[in-house]
């Protein structure tokens, strides 16, 4: 019955906006947790996941804690699973955390309290590179990023 109550008119409405929810749900970046980076993380190195593979390249979004900046206003920042009390960058290497993603900001932007919690947007690169700027090494990096607290 309720077929027969459908017009033409408001069939194509429905097609219509079932076209727009699609292409608006098409736009939204995959998201990523720090336990789908890698597949195999230990002293004989480490391996992407399959998950982050396929991903390379588009833009994703993430959840974490900003570590404490190194100035008030950058254009980069590290993204860390667990909030974190002191400057990473400030500690030896074995105080490090394993699961860190550099990120690039789009410009330079104001840095948050270390205890929020941020939702990042950004192109998901992947792979050893060092940053011209900074000398700083990476292995997962979201470049061309955004944030917002969480």
């Amino acid at each position: 019955m309720l077929l027969a109550r459908l017009s033409r008119r408001g069939l194509f409405q429905g097609l219509a906006t079932l076209a727009f929810c699609e292409a608006a749900f098409a736009d939204e970046a995959a998201a990523i947790s720090f336990d789908g980076l890698y597949k195999s993380f230990g002293v004989l190195g480490f391996q992407f996941s399959d998950r982050a593979t396929s991903l390379r390249g588009q833009e994703v979004r993430m959840l974490g804690y900003m570590a404490p900046p190194l100035k008030p206003e950058s254009h980069f920042f590290v993204l860390t699973r667990e909030p974190l009390a002191i400057c990473p960058f400030c500690q030896s290497d074995a105080d490090w955390p394993v699961d860190i993603v550099v990120v690039f900001m789009k410009a330079v932007t104001p840095m948050v309290s270390a205890g929020q919690k941020v939702a990042v947007s950004g192109r998901l690169e992947i792979g050893s590179a060092i940053d011209a700027e900074t000398g700083f090494v990476s292995q997962i990096r979201l470049v061309d990023a955004s944030f917002h607290v969480a």
